[in-house]
């Protein structure tokens, strides 16, 4: 049955005409086609993001076609067969036909050819061995691409063992797509092979491990795929500090961040979420947040006022606040109503600014020093403790400086 991708603006666009039409210019009609994630997206209907192309072409062959047409041509990758073309402002990754010569569960040293069926057999899964012409012509070299799309099957092409061996990244790319375009349960196949060769997942660097696992927990539903992840023995591998998934499991209905959906999978503990996050080399900014979160875990809870939420969100932050309070809506989903009534007091709250500082202490004849700081840090508790009250500010001050210590 002949199959043909329609209504892709992506296919029709001139940007994308302009690079088919170079390379065909070079190496005749049929020697690059669409591969991988557009064409599987295009099938399911799903939005397609980059645009990647497979070429009889060798690289050099690729640099120069696209020189030729004039586009701009990057070498991103030559040694493995890898040229982005730019038309229109837009990337095109353009990839030699290749066959693995050897591989080491990271990295593959490859020869180029221009047998399609080659090129299938080496990648991942079946619905990502799929290719479409610039006509959008769908080719299906291993005959199951097709049905597993449609099915929401993901499985290995060949044998598990030997796709998982020649890298060991494809255990985490599995459940990842599993958890985006998976429907039904894993391949067991896939997960008996995952089972048997994660601790092969150790030769990977962390930057992969952890790109891999929040694309993963973006996902509108990971839940049955953390699921497979426990049973497996991946997700401690991936995330040894990981406590109970009842926390997780209501998370995910919560909110679709893969951040708080990540701190729902760790105990509130602030040392664990910045050792996690170090072995894993998270950004700075989810390293904080995680740790944030965890820290400030035992300082709210759901019985706190809306006063309370904007004196911690002025102590904590905004965004560490609104985390802290979905842990604490997923531990206790019966209390939705005030759970969302809280979190809208942490997201929406303007944070005023210091209303007072040193200038207004000086005028008042306090020389600086430490008393200007204790006297600011009084007013900012005593200001805090009413609410942020926008008027009287003077008059607290003077209060402040006026009042006998002791």
């Amino acid at each position: 049955m002949s199959v043909r991708l329609t209504d892709q603006p992506w296919l029709t666009a001139s940007s994308t005409r302009a690079v088919m039409a170079a390379l065909e210019a070079a190496g005749g009609p049929g020697c690059a086609r669409f591969v991988g994630g557009c064409v599987r997206n295009a099938l399911i209907g799903a939005p397609v993001a980059d645009i990647d192309i497979a070429t009889t072409l060798k690289p050099e062959e690729t640099d120069r076609a696209i020189r030729a047409a004039g586009l701009k041509s990057v070498p991103t990758g030559m040694t493995h067969g890898t040229v982005t073309a730019v038309s229109e402002r837009q990337p095109f990754e353009i990839t030699t036909l290749r066959r693995d010569v050897s591989t080491d569960g990271r990295n593959a040293t490859v020869a180029f050819t221009d047998d399609w069926a080659e090129d299938a057999a080496r990648r991942d899964f079946r619905l990502n061995a799929l290719y479409a012409d610039a006509e959008g012509r769908v080719f299906d070299p291993t005959g199951e691409g097709l049905a597993d799309a449609e099915a929401g099957r993901i499985v290995f092409v060949g044998d598990p063992r030997t796709r998982i061996s020649e890298d060991y990244l494809r255990i985490l790319r599995f459940f990842r797509f599993h958890a985006w375009y998976g429907r039904g349960d894993p391949d067991a196949a896939a997960l008996e092979a995952c089972r048997a060769l994660v601790s092969g997942m150790t030769r990977l660097s962390a930057e992969r491990v952890s790109k891999e696992l929040m694309t993963l927990l973006a996902a509108p539903d990971p839940r049955p795929a953390v699921t497979a992840m426990t049973g497996t023995g991946v997700l401690a591998q991936v995330l040894p500090e990981a406590g109970s998934s009842q926390l997780f499991e209501a998370v995910v209905g919560l909110s679709s961040d893969p951040v708080v959906r990540l701190a729902a999978l760790l105990p509130a503990d602030e040392r664990l979420a910045r050792d996690a996050s170090a072995r894993l080399r998270l950004s700075n900014s989810i390293r904080d947040r995680l740790a944030a979160a965890a820290r400030i875990a035992p300082m709210v809870s759901l019985t706190m006022n809306e006063a309370a939420v904007r004196a911690a969100v002025w102590r904590h932050g905004r965004r560490a606040v609104a985390d802290a309070l979905f842990r604490r809506w997923a531990g206790a989903p019966g209390e939705a109503v005030t759970a969302r009534r809280l979190l809208a007091v942490a997201e929406d709250w303007k944070r005023p600014p210091m209303p007072v500082g040193g200038r207004e202490l000086a005028r008042l004849g306090v020389e600086p020093g430490p008393e200007t700081g204790r006297l600011l840090k009084a007013f900012e508790e005593s200001w805090i403790a009413d609410d942020f009250p926008p008027h009287g500010h003077a008059e607290r001050l003077a209060a402040l400086v006026s009042a006998p210590r002791g």
